[in-house]
């Protein structure tokens, strides 16, 4: 088969090249798991951690990858569902133990032996792989490949991070970063609640009038002050002067949901401004999100083929994977990058 692999780590820039065309054997399912025959597999930002570092691969060369959508043509032993030839989706999370109390719990996004897709395991950048059946998710009908792609991370640990929010209809919502989850979540949003406000922080004025556009009631830049406080706030930036930017247009018993597997260093400094009285008194609060539950996809893409939400998509060719990275660290393709593979 044919993958992108990664070999070493480190920046991405123009001139970088992390992911290189390869010729590999192809993989065969093992006890539990299903072969699958990868059709789209969307470019997330946790690509973007991992070739640089910030959550490394225990192993290399590695597949990334953990948006993918494809079509079951294999079964390992002891596998009856999905069955072969159904459409399924995988997402970040690819494997759990399966018996510890958090698994027990549905948190099996916090178990200890958490296997990721992309990472831990080889992803879709590639024309098939591999993945314990029980994180192969039955696409729904109506759902086109390079639509689904985006739903299974951006979708999924967005759908996360709002229930984690604890809106209630009438509250108001802040988003700050409006990239690929951003624009997923402000759909759904008006959907579950319609009688709330969403306000939109994001630096470029064109990402601003994107966000009006898909019904933003008041989009600004990241150091503006929103007409009004909000209830809860979903960070997704890499940075942390949008988290104390958040804390500071917070309401009273707000809470600060931080949807991001890791934050750069760049601007570190600005925590030293963090003040009690301002940024966290009067019962504000700051949850982070870890991964992602099977539950989350499988709830996400039912929710999606209600509210009818329609990703903003680029597609790539998988060759060109390099350039997707590059234009997803820019910030020059708005909406959701996606590789169509087969």
């Amino acid at each position: 088969m044919r993958a992108m692999i990664l070999e070493k780590l480190g920046p991405v820039t123009p001139d970088s090249e992390p992911l290189r065309l390869a010729a590999l054997p192809d993989p065969e399912p093992g006890p539990g798991q299903v072969l699958i025959r990868v059709h789209a597999c969307g470019v997330c930002h946790t690509e973007l951690d991992e070739i640089e570092g910030r959550t490394p691969p225990p192993r290399l060369p590695v597949v990334l990858g953990h948006q993918v959508v494809g079509e079951v043509v294999g079964q390992g032993e002891g596998v009856a569902s999905p069955a072969l030839g159904v459409r399924v989706g995988v997402g970040w999370i690819g494997g759990a133990c399966g018996k510890c109390a958090r698994c027990r719990w549905g948190l099996e996004n916090l178990c200890a032996d958490f296997i990721a897709t992309g990472r831990d395991i080889d992803g879709g950048y590639a024309e098939l792989m591999t993945v314990d059946a029980r994180y192969a998710h039955p696409v729904p009908e109506g759902l086109d490949d390079v639509q689904t792609a985006p739903l299974l991370c951006a979708g999924a640990v967005g759908w996360r991070a709002l229930r984690l929010c604890g809106l209630e209809n009438g509250m108001r919502l802040g988003l700050t970063g409006f990239g690929g989850s951003g624009h997923l979540v402000l759909q759904l949003a008006k959907h579950l609640y319609p009688g709330s406000e969403i306000f939109v922080f994001a630096r470029s004025e064109q990402t601003r009038e994107f966000a009006r556009k898909l019904g933003a009631d008041w989009a600004g830049d990241t150091a503006e002050a929103p007409p009004a406080l909000c209830d809860a706030i979903i960070d997704t930036t890499p940075a942390w002067t949008p988290v104390l930017k958040a804390l500071e247009a917070l309401a009273p018993g707000g809470r600060l949901v931080i949807n991001a597997i890791a934050k750069e260093a760049g601007d570190r400094d600005v925590l030293a401004d963090l003040d009690y009285s301002t940024h966290l008194w009067r019962e504000r609060e700051i949850k982070t999100v870890a991964n992602v539950a099977g539950r989350d996809i499988r709830e996400f893409l039912e929710l999606a083929r209600a509210a009818e939400i329609q990703p903003e998509v680029e597609v790539f060719d998988p060759a060109d994977a390099n350039w997707a990275l590059v234009a997803l660290k820019a910030g020059g393709v708005r909406g959701a990058k996606v590789l169509r593979v087969g």
